[in-house]
């Protein structure tokens, strides 16, 4: 991992980017807080994400995916407006390798947005691994919200073998203790990919 305390080219990026001028934490908004927002505060935000999402290379989305958390979790949005999926399998290794918080739900917006099988394969593969780790908190439930929008869209049984009754995904509620005597998340995990894949394709749409 990339530090960009100690790596000037890093921190270049980051000043562009993640803390941009005039939007100096830009990477905090990118997810349930840029729901919230309103105009004109939106507007602007929503702009001036769509215009650096057109300006960025690949090679400066790669840098910033070396990062830390914010550097990833803005690289994923950039990826997710401006449809690079030539991104999909960096995000795919990314996703399940989970080595920095925070970032996960902005990978599954991005596999969201791209919406094929193989993104959706991608976040299957997550799940069959986490959700037969009930000891760990990490973004199973953004995961299967994603999930389940893609193959609600495709119409296959993508998400459909995890949700049965002897399923892996009844068997983490069960086991999880941070799940015990909660509501199952899944409704609300995907009312949020729906919703933030509504703000990706308006970005997106200009460019």
């Amino acid at each position: 991992m990339r530090h960009a305390r100690e790596d000037p080219e890093l921190l270049a990026l980051v000043r562009r980017y993640v803390t941009p001028e005039g939007e100096r934490r830009r990477y905090l908004k990118l997810g349930g807080s840029l729901l919230r927002m309103r105009s004109p505060e939106y507007d602007r935000f929503i702009r001036d994400l769509r215009e650096d999402a057109g300006l960025i290379t690949a090679d400066e989305i790669a840098t910033l995916l070396e990062g830390g958390w914010r550097e990833r979790r803005t690289a994923a949005w950039l990826v997710a407006v401006s449809r690079r999926t030539e991104f999909r399998e960096r995000l795919g290794e990314l996703l399940p390798a989970s080595e920095v918080c925070c970032a996960g739900p902005a990978y599954c917006v991005a596999l969201a947005t791209f919406g094929t099988e193989r993104d959706a394969d991608l976040l299957a593969t997550y799940l069959d691994r986490y959700l037969r780790r009930p000891d760990l908190a990490y973004d199973q439930t953004v995961v299967m919200g994603a999930l389940q929008f893609i193959s609600l869209n495709l119409g296959n049984d993508q998400a459909d073998r995890f949700l049965g009754l002897d399923g892996l995904w009844q068997q983490w509620l069960h086991d999880a203790p941070h799940m015990q005597a909660n509501p199952d998340p899944l409704p609300s995990s995907l009312s949020l990919i729906r919703r933030l894949y509504a703000v990706v394709h308006e970005c997106a749409e200009a460019i």
